[in-house]
């Protein structure tokens, strides 16, 4: 049993503040397992109706899991094409390389695929139409990507599938329940794009996705007299995300100019 686990117990930390309040503890120490743990006791005891703080909390501990193995695939999966096209004959040290990504691979693929469980199980159905339905959908299009990257053609081809859906729902749900400039609907449409580029290969689709959520996000701003937009926190959200898009936008542009 964890520390932060463990004091939760000895402590007897059964009400809904107190579990939120040791997984923001073990947030803060970087111990995204006992966030986890302690939000799926407040899912399990209180349903699946998350407070937007405990959603946003959920999707980091995730989030943070999962960038740890996938930079610590993209690195060792480097190594090895070097080493195979450098030293071929050094077969030895090709299967030890070998060996460590493919049990990056399965940590990565147990993170996501315990992702994906929760979400279909318990907080796609627990949620009611909304942003917090487009957040979840998008969550469950993001962790079946990541499990695209990195599988046999086969399943790429499943998972790829499985994440179409997602983010086709999260989408299209999104423009009917969210504002143009909502963070959240931005959220699904950069990841969406990027979806359509690194997965599909299509830097056409993902271009057109990328342009229509910048163009209708940006005639939604609001104005103050002199025609400038209105800076409110959820702005500043919204102009991180449109900021990735457009840099995205950019890049996918040239691909296409250089076909």
């Amino acid at each position: 049993m964890s520390p932060v686990a463990d004091f939760a117990n000895q402590h007897g930390s059964t009400s809904r503040t107190q579990m939120f309040f040791i997984a923001e503890l073990a947030s803060e120490a970087g111990r995204h397992d006992d966030v986890l743990a302690q939000l799926k006791r407040i899912i399990h005891q209180y349903g699946a109706s998350l407070t937007l703080d405990e959603r946003n909390l959920l999707a980091v501990a995730y989030k943070n899991k999962t960038n740890v193995f996938r930079n610590s695939w993209r690195i060792v999966d480097t190594l090895e094409k070097i080493q195979s096209s450098r030293a071929p004959h050094m077969k030895r040290q090709i299967r030890l390389i070998q060996g460590q990504r493919e049990k990056i691979e399965g940590e990565l693929a147990d993170v996501c695929k315990d992702a994906v469980i929760l979400l279909d199980k318990k907080l796609i159905p627990g949620s009611k139409p909304g942003e917090a339905r487009v957040f979840y959908l998008k969550m469950k299009g993001d962790y079946y990507r990541y499990l695209a990257e990195f599988v046999t053609q086969k399943e790429r081809n499943e998972y790829s599938e499985k994440s179409l859906v997602a983010y086709k729902g999260a989408y299209m749900h999104a423009l009917s329940v969210l504002d143009a400039s909502h963070p959240t609907r931005l959220g699904v449409a950069l990841n969406f794009a990027v979806f359509f580029h690194d997965l599909q290969n299509s830097p056409e689709r993902a271009c057109h996705l990328a342009k229509s959520a910048l163009d209708d996000a940006v005639a939604t701003f609001k104005r103050d007299a002199t025609g400038s937009p209105v800076i409110e926190s959820t702005t500043k959200d919204a102009l991180t995300i449109l900021n990735l898009l457009r840099d995205d936008l950019l890049v996918w542009s040239r691909e296409i100019e250089t076909q």
